[in-house]
């Protein structure tokens, strides 16, 4: 079981919670149509006699290993940034934002110590570096070797 794996099924969890008919036929054993049936078969934490509680209990304590400081080391580096602008360019501006907060916004930072800052979220550090200062959220420097927060 893989933390992802467990943040999926706890988002199915919250899914149903919030429907009336997948909250029904989890809880409280109704009738199904086609597509809830189908729902909730695909929910590997439901069986048939009922939610996995050992596995409930799993998935709770991975959610809350998200909550930790350290939660970032769960999750691999992004291989591949998208490649549409509008879903590419949020996630620049929040990778130079996670890299900031931890580096400081006050300061320049020099491009090496940026790119391995980036490196940690994401291999292509050129299209990140380059859509922050593109977006104005970065500014480089007169000399070109540095980098400032601008947010």
């Amino acid at each position: 079981m893989s933390l992802r794996d467990s943040v999926a099924r706890a988002r199915q969890a919250v899914a149903v919670l919030s429907s009336p008919s997948l909250r029904a036929a989890i809880v409280g054993g109704a009738a199904l149509d086609e597509r809830t049936s189908a729902a909730v078969r695909a929910f590997d934490w439901v069986g048939d006699d009922g939610p996995d509680t050992p596995l409930l209990g799993r998935t709770a304590q991975d959610v809350q290993r998200l909550q930790s400081p350290a939660a970032l080391l769960e999750f691999d580096r992004i291989a591949r940034m998208p490649a549409p602008d509008d879903q590419r360019h949020p996630l620049s501006v929040r990778i130079v934002g996670l890299v900031f907060d931890r580096l400081g916004t006050g300061r320049a930072v020099p491009e090496p110590v940026l790119n391995a800052a980036i490196a940690m979220f994401a291999e292509d550090v050129a299209v990140v570096r380059r859509d922050a200062v593109d977006l104005g959220v970065l500014e480089r420097t007169d000399d070109g070797g540095s980098y400032r927060y601008v947010g």
